[in-house]
């Protein structure tokens, strides 16, 4: 076994570092992926006016209306990740009497449904983008060196999430604010 600034290299194992473009990402919103629903006292699930994401990324919920009324509810979203396997997350929950902007951790490609459980009289649910942009590999530990926003490599490195099964876990959130400009990762794989 060879040696490396105290490391140590495994034999037969080749790693190269890999650039991963990960399109233009717009600036989030909250309403990216579905306009503002009202409550109707039931259960919802929409599979309509439905706005995919315009690049993998974390989707959000933000309750609105009549603060008082919000409660603590879970909203479930159901789409396909980067390689296109189906995927579910439910996000967490709204903070109850209060206007709530709560963010999931997978990286979605196509969001297919939303299920929003019934919440008080007067509130609105709205369905977003977030700021976690997912990765084109899957890592099995946090090997991205640089992240780079429009040709410009950021003054610090962007936060990592990897799972090295599932290609919805795998995301980066840039120091800078996502501004539809090109986003470039460099990471070390196998």
């Amino acid at each position: 076994m060879g040696v490396i600034q105290g490391g140590t290299i495994e034999p037969g194992v080749e790693s190269v570092v890999y650039s991963m473009s990960l399109g233009s990402p717009a600036v989030s919103s909250t309403t990216a992926i579905h306009a503002a629903v009202a409550d109707n006292g039931a259960q919802q699930v929409v599979t309509t006016a439905i706005t995919n994401p315009d690049v993998p990324r974390n989707i959000t919920a933000t309750s609105g209306g009549t603060a008082a009324n919000i409660t603590a509810v879970q909203v479930i979203v159901a789409g396909t990740d980067h390689a296109g396997i189906a995927i579910t997350e439910t996000l967490p929950a709204f903070t109850a009497t209060s206007a709530t902007t709560v963010s999931g951790s997978k990286a979605f490609k196509t969001v297919t449904s939303i299920t929003i459980p019934a919440n008080g009289t007067g509130v609105t649910t709205a369905i977003g983008s977030g700021t976690k942009v997912g990765l084109s590999r899957r890592l099995s530990r946090d090997t991205v060196l640089n992240a780079y926003l429009n040709g410009v490599r950021e003054g610090t490195r962007p936060t990592v999430a990897f799972d090295a099964t599932n290609m919805s876990g795998n995301t980066v959130i840039l120091n800078s604010t996502l501004n539809g400009n090109p986003v470039i990762v460099d990471a070390i794989v196998p």
